[in-house]
């Protein structure tokens, strides 16, 4: 089967691999009709870390096969796969931390046992855990939602936990330091939360006009000291009662930290890089400000959001600007490390 695999610093190759199979009775074997390149996927490709070989952590597909011991899908069901794969039954997974799961692991990393875990970006993949991890979604492979189902497997969950952890809900202002696809479904779903104003920091205006479309009452075309004030004068001088820091850097915490009011939380899901200062703790003592967040539970927030979905009453869809097939994906990688393209859907 053909599948991406990283070799370097932007040296991304279209490879044969084996095709997987079931190894333990808690295997699926699902064949990917969708996929997508994420923003972190491009630390490993800019070489900001020393990942190579299989690589994508998002995906859609049909169940191909499963183990004796798989209960809640089976062969034909339209499947998501999250983006960290989780039992469903240790403690954190109770508790709603599946990202935290004590048996979990990464796409393209070995699982527990010792098993290779294939990529996203591929023809199949083997999927550990399935009951814990795989969602099924009772549609066909080319329904029209395809893309709103893709993106539930990751960024619209992160964009919620940012927007949930950051306190957006009725009345709420909020603001979202960061207008890639992550930051993007945070407006979303500040928005979707009931939250009265949201303002997204954005310099770029096709990202700013998804970001209206998605909720945004406000864009602040700005960075650093600059965007701080621009919001402090759309606040009265307040500052927001929630922040959402979608971006993971020391620059985007700075912002994040001093957008928020005096009592005010910051919701931070963007994945830590370049991140070279703790965070100033006495300035957040005498202010009382908060700090929620981490890595996004998406297989926790699924339940909530893909009905949704399918009632067409939530669509993260259009952050998918650009689609190419999984031959042409190191094309998909250009695009977006150019910021040509917001978030790239990848057809198998």
């Amino acid at each position: 089967m053909k599948a991406a695999v990283l070799y370097g610093p932007r040296d991304l190759r279209v490879d044969e691999v084996p095709e997987p199979t079931v190894l333990t009775p808690t295997d699926a074997v699902v064949r990917i009709t969708a996929s997508c390149i994420c923003g972190s996927d491009l630390w490993h490709y800019r070489g900001f870390t020393d990942k190579r070989g299989r690589i994508g952590h998002e995906f859609l597909g049909v169940v191909e096969q499963v183990g004796s011991e798989v209960a809640t899908v089976r062969p034909g069901d339209l499947v998501i796969a999250p983006f960290v794969i989780s039992c469903g039954v240790c403690p954190p997974c109770r508790g709603g931390w599946p990202t935290s799961c004590v048996r979990g692991a990464g796409w393209g990393g070995p699982d527990r046992d010792g098993h290779l875990v294939d990529g996203g970006q591929g023809e199949f993949a083997r999927v550990p855990l399935a009951d814990g991890t795989l969602v099924a979604a009772p549609v066909d492979p080319d329904d029209s939602r395809m893309p709103a189902l893709l993106a539930l497997s990751d960024v619209m969950g992160t964009g919620h936990h940012a927007a949930l952890s950051a306190g957006a809900g009725p009345g709420a202002t909020v603001a979202v330091v960061g207008d890639g696809a992550v930051g993007l479904c945070a407006v979303l779903a500040a928005s979707r939360l009931g939250a009265e104003r949201v303002i997204l920091l954005s310099t770029h205006a096709d990202r700013a006009d998804l970001g209206v479309k998605f909720g945004a009452t406000d864009i602040v075309a700005a960075r650093g000291d600059q965007a701080v004030a621009a919001v402090q004068d759309l606040t009265d001088g307040q500052g927001v009662d929630g922040a959402g820091e979608c971006v993971g850097t020391s620059a985007s915490w700075g912002t994040a930290l001093a957008l928020v009011r005096p009592g005010g939380t910051v919701g931070w899901v963007g994945v830590p890089h370049d991140v070279k200062d703790g965070l100033p703790i006495w300035k957040m003592f005498g202010r009382n400000v908060n700090v929620r967040g981490g890595v996004a539970p998406a297989r926790a927030y699924l339940p909530d959001l893909l009905p949704e979905v399918l009632a067409g009453t939530l669509d993260p869809g259009p952050i998918f600007t650009d689609t190419v097939t999984l031959d042409d994906v190191a094309a998909g990688y250009r695009a977006m490390d150019e910021r040509r393209a917001i978030k790239v859907l990848v057809r198998a």
